[in-house]
């Protein structure tokens, strides 16, 4: 008898059902082995394992087996594990995006972007979120604020910023007179990674026509990032966050049309390091500085 199957023996059928549903969240629901297999491991691999498969014997090989070199491989890079490049995307991938693409276009008006993003089942996430995370606050704001994914909070109120880091960032927009209804939000993401893990590039690549789109069509004078993810993603630039927080630059739509913008920390990282509000107020004043700035009558409707 395995570890692991001593180990399920003593569960109770109630700790199973909770173990599997985590699991289950988490976005693990496939096993491929009962060893723990090390992936990142630099060893260079033996011949017995790197040219003869575990249930081939080496005889029916047609060539024989080559000791893989055994020189730094540290100094010679690293594996493909470790390689930065996006893996390419999927042809199902592509036709998702394309799909994508041409429902963003065809919305002229936020309400049809948002029929069109909850009728869009070509991201996966949509099948294990709870609720479609479109918007909230006011569309005819001057200021748009665009956090990166919905969390667990978000996931079941339909709404961004809802929960702990929702009511920090409506503290943070008293501070300097806002609430709500003087902001338009959204995501990134427009639902929830199973268990709040990282966005995969075909997700980022499929829900990036819809935020596009929204920023289109609401218009903002300002714009703001909250997180280094969406300020990256829309800016286009490579910037780590603590150097890019605080810094104005332009964002510019499919028809040309520029709008400023500013990164901040977002709320969910401000919980996490409380060190780091100082800075945020510091960003809070550059926001209001702007805002006060902004002609009486302004372009946007």
């Amino acid at each position: 008898m395995t570890e692991i199957e001593a180990a399920h023996q003593n569960l109770t059928q109630e700790a199973a059902h909770a173990r599997l549903s985590f699991c289950v969240e988490a976005g693990a629901n496939e096993v491929f082995s009962e060893e723990v297999q090390n992936r990142y491991q630099l060893e260079a691999p033996s011949s017995e394992t790197a040219l003869v498969g575990a249930d081939e014997p080496k005889q029916q090989r047609n060539e024989p087996a080559r000791t893989a070199p055994r020189g730094n491989l540290l100094r010679e890079g690293p594996p493909p594990a470790f390689q930065s490049a996006p893996p390419a995307l999927a042809l199902g991938d592509t036709e998702a995006i394309a799909l994508a693409q041409q429902i963003a276009a065809g919305a002229m008006s936020l309400k049809a972007l948002r029929d069109g993003v909850a009728g869009f089942t070509g991201c996966a996430l949509s099948n294990t979120a709870k609720n479609l995370v479109f918007d909230d606050g006011n569309p005819n704001a001057r200021l748009m604020l665009v956090g990166e994914v919905p969390g667990r909070d978000e996931d079941l109120e339909g709404k961004p910023f809802a929960g702990e880091s929702g009511r920090l960032l409506d503290q943070m927009l008293a501070a300097i007179g806002l609430k709500r209804d003087d902001i338009y939000l959204a995501n990134m993401l427009p639902w929830r990674p199973p268990g709040d893990r990282q966005r995969t590039p075909a997700e980022q690549a499929m829900c990036l026509p819809f935020i596009t789109r929204q920023i289109e069509l609401c218009g903002p004078d300002i714009l703001i990032f909250a997180g280094g993810a969406a300020a990256k993603q829309m800016l286009g630039v490579e910037t780590p966050l603590p150097r890019l927080r605080g810094q104005w630059k332009a964002y510019t739509d499919a028809s040309g049309r520029a709008t400023p913008a500013l990164t901040i920390f977002p709320p969910d990282y401000l919980l996490r390091h409380p060190s780091q509000k100082r800075l945020a107020w510091r960003d809070l004043l550059a926001l209001k500085a702007r805002l006060e700035a902004l002609p009486a009558q302004s372009d946007h409707v």
